[in-house]
């Protein structure tokens, strides 16, 4: 199973791939993740995309499908993959097209989670992450035990530059200019698949399983 889960920051993505990861035994490949782990090691790309990220600007797309292209010939991508936040523009979806036919590989569902601008801004704004583990937790919606402090490791946890409310705000104009045309892209594709993002993470889950198997190819 080769899917895309598509939506704006702060739509569940992360957390539905997890669900699917668990379930199905294939990859979760969030660009996200590994450009902010190259920043919190300080490797070169790293220093390259942090000032993007910050600012709340896409990281460009050379390296960002560098990346994506290296991890889908990976050993455990055989049987399947989800990609989260890749791709985030057409041009991205041209060369993800591209270098899956190169692999023998195809997509076999698009699912855009389709949550209010206003609710997405109190998920993100609200998030706090420990810069120790990467655990994360939201003020209100999964506060640690502790207030401020990791339940892991006990480290303080901070607010990310790109999770502010500016930022975030930033980032959804980013998303409606760049990223939302991809819709109507996998649209024609017969490819996408639409699901309500607000509601329990069960229930969510539930409803994207129910749309891929709607629609799988195979």
């Amino acid at each position: 199973m080769n899917l895309i889960l598509l939506g704006p920051p702060g739509a569940g993505k992360g957390t539905q791939a997890k669900n699917l990861t668990a379930e199905f035994h294939i990859p979760q490949i969030s660009t996200g993740d590994i450009l902010r782990e190259a920043i919190r090691t300080g490797t070169e790309l790293g220093q390259q995309v942090k000032p993007l990220m910050d600012a709340g600007r896409l990281v460009p797309d050379a390296l960002v499908v560098g990346i994506v292209g290296e991890r889908l010939d990976q050993p455990d991508c055989k049987n399947g993959f989800i990609l989260d936040g890749f791709p985030r523009t057409i041009p991205q979806a041209d060369a993800l097209d591209e270098a899956l036919a190169k692999l023998g590989k195809k997509l076999d569902a698009v699912v855009s989670l389709e949550v209010p601008g206003e609710t997405l801004v109190e998920r993100i704004s609200g998030r706090r992450s420990c810069p120790a583990d990467g655990s994360v937790f939201h003020v209100t919606q999964a506060p640690p035990a502790r207030s401020g402090f990791c339940d892991k490791c006990s480290t303080g946890l901070i607010q990310r530059e790109d999770d502010r409310e500016d930022k975030v705000k930033a980032r959804m104009v980013v998303y409606r200019s760049l990223t939302e045309p991809l819709k109507a892209h996998y649209a024609e594709q017969g490819l996408l698949r639409t699901v309500n993002g607000v509601g329990t993470p069960e229930g969510i889950y539930t409803e994207i399983k129910t749309a891929v198997a709607k629609g799988s190819r195979r």
